[in-house]
């Protein structure tokens, strides 16, 4: 049996070079794990046990490539990136139905690579959430305590890595969906700087804002399959020109004379003293290490969930204006019905309550007479919030902080008060609207529950990040630690 808690990429691609294991072998642990841990911590929607075992035979006859490290490694896709003939539903009853007939960019990079894909994890419906708990298809669990949420959008994704049922998955990240619940399960994720991994075959959500990136438990496996999604891309003319370095390469450098920022903001009234006190001890490993700590300002991040939420509820309206019941996905289709009550019942009865929030509220901030009241200044506002990062970055490498303002929270807690959930994004929206790269890292727990530990770099300096994770994550050792899982 394979244990993914003691396993990396490394270390199971040596096994399956050496045939200790098979792909065969691997891809039935991790689907018999997905399986028995779903009425614990349901962090799948689809389990593809014929495509993956299909898939992994057919690795097995050709043989696993020495020379590259992701070759019959089984992997775990947010429900918002599309697989070609897998179902893809982005957790929303509207595409409950839907069989995508292409993949994503990122999919096919990856598929080229030789994985596997044993299924499509859970999210908040169309990613609007943070808490993995708006999905059609039920609530997730957070690892450590099923009591808790996993965080959002990528709870699917976040649950499976830390409870050991997979070695990597993919999720998306628009104002924090990757870092949040990687914080609140204790492992590692990253949101790549805007341009850097191809959109193409992501369900948009907030376009400018929308990055696909990796949560893995060890900081060197995040960097392996980061360079395998990454590059420039002909079908997303957001993607940047861009060379895509080995991001390995200088990853055990050390952090001696790194210049570190902490902006005082981030441990301003309202972020849990149990967070602040753990990012501070691990910020104070930095300093013995040689890195020069200096307190920093970004005072415009305190606009930032203002001006995210009208830009990201705008750009989500306009985007899902085309799940209209009549191309694909569920329609609310009746005999002698009008067209306009075609549209109104499918996306009343398609649609869950928080994302009909937002698209309401982006609707509105569009409108005639409330545009320049609300989006032109909150695209302002995200032009000074860039500019506070670019001041910041002129004198410093990285920038540090929590990545969260609590741990996790108790399951349903939040559900009724939207502004309060909202809220758990302070700390990682500004990222999205900068452009920037982000990781949360574990830096330790409190009353029992991960502390994430948020690094930020320059647009396209990914490599510095996972320099900086490195360094922390092997002087700590908390990647050892688990929760107890008994499935």
């Amino acid at each position: 049996m394979t244990d993914f808690f003691n396993e990396n990429l490394t270390s199971l691609h040596k096994k399956l070079v050496d045939k200790e294991i098979s792909a065969t072998e691997l891809t039935k642990e991790a689907l018999n794990k997905s399986k028995s841990s779903q009425s614990e911590i349901n962090a799948f929607i689809t389990i593809d046990d014929e495509g993956a075992l299909k898939r992994a035979a057919e690795i097995d006859a050709v043989g696993i490539d020495p020379d590259n490290i992701l070759s019959g490694i089984p992997f775990a896709i947010k429900d918002n990136i599309v697989t070609k003939g897998l179902k893809t539903t982005a957790a929303s009853h509207i595409l409950d139905n839907f069989v995508p007939v292409y993949d994503a960019t990122v999919i096919e990079k990856l598929n080229e690579l030789g994985i596997v894909t044993i299924g499509k994890t859970n999210m908040d419906e169309f990613a609007m959430g943070g808490s993995t708990e708006t999905s059609y298809f039920g609530k997730t669990a957070n690892a450590w305590d099923h009591t808790k949420v996993p965080g959002g959008s990528s709870g699917g994704s976040a649950s499976s890595v830390a409870s050991g049922v997979i070695p990597v998955a993919l999720g998306s990240d628009t104002g924090g969906s990757i870092r949040q619940p990687a914080a609140f399960n204790g492992i590692v994720g990253l949101k790549p700087t805007y341009g850097r991994v191809s959109r193409w075959g992501l369900i948009a959500f907030g376009s400018s804002l929308d990055q696909i990136g990796p949560l893995t438990r060890t900081v060197e496996d995040n960097a392996r399959v980061l360079a395998a999604i990454s590059g420039k891309d002909q079908r997303d003319t957001t993607t940047e020109d861009q060379s895509v370095p080995d991001f390995t390469k200088g990853i055990k450098k050390g952090v001696k004379d790194l210049r570190i920022g902490v902006p005082k903001e981030y441990f301003a009234k309202g972020i849990d003293e149990g967070i602040k006190d753990v990012v501070k001890k691990a910020i104070a490993k930095y300093e013995s290490s040689g890195a020069k700590v200096d307190e920093v300002s970004l005072p415009h991040s305190k606009y930032g969930i203002a001006a995210y939420y009208i830009l990201a509820s705008s750009e989500a309206s306009s985007n899902l204006e085309r799940f209209d019941g009549i191309r694909y996905g569920f329609s609310a289709r009746q005999d002698g019905q009008t067209l306009e009550d075609l549209y109104v019942r499918t996306r009343s009865e398609g649609f869950g309550d928080e994302v009909k929030r937002r698209i309401m509220l982006g609707t509105f901030a569009l409108s005639a007479g409330f545009y320049d009241a609300y989006f032109k200044k909150a695209a302002q506002v995200r032009t000074l919030i860039v500019n506070d990062f670019a001041k910041v970055f002129e004198n410093h490498d990285i920038i540090l902080g929590p990545t969260t303002t609590s741990p996790a929270f108790d399951l349903g807690s939040e559900n009724d008060d939207p502004v309060k959930m909202y809220m758990n994004d302070l700390l990682t929206i500004p990222l999205n609207l900068a452009g920037l790269p982000g990781m949360s890292i574990n830096a330790g727990f409190t009353d029992g529950l991960p502390v994430g530990l948020q690094i930020i770099g320059k647009r396209f300096d990914e490599s510095t990040i996972y320099k900086t994770a490195y360094a922390f994550e092997q002087d700590s050792q908390l990647f050892t630690k688990h929760p107890g899982v008994n499935f």
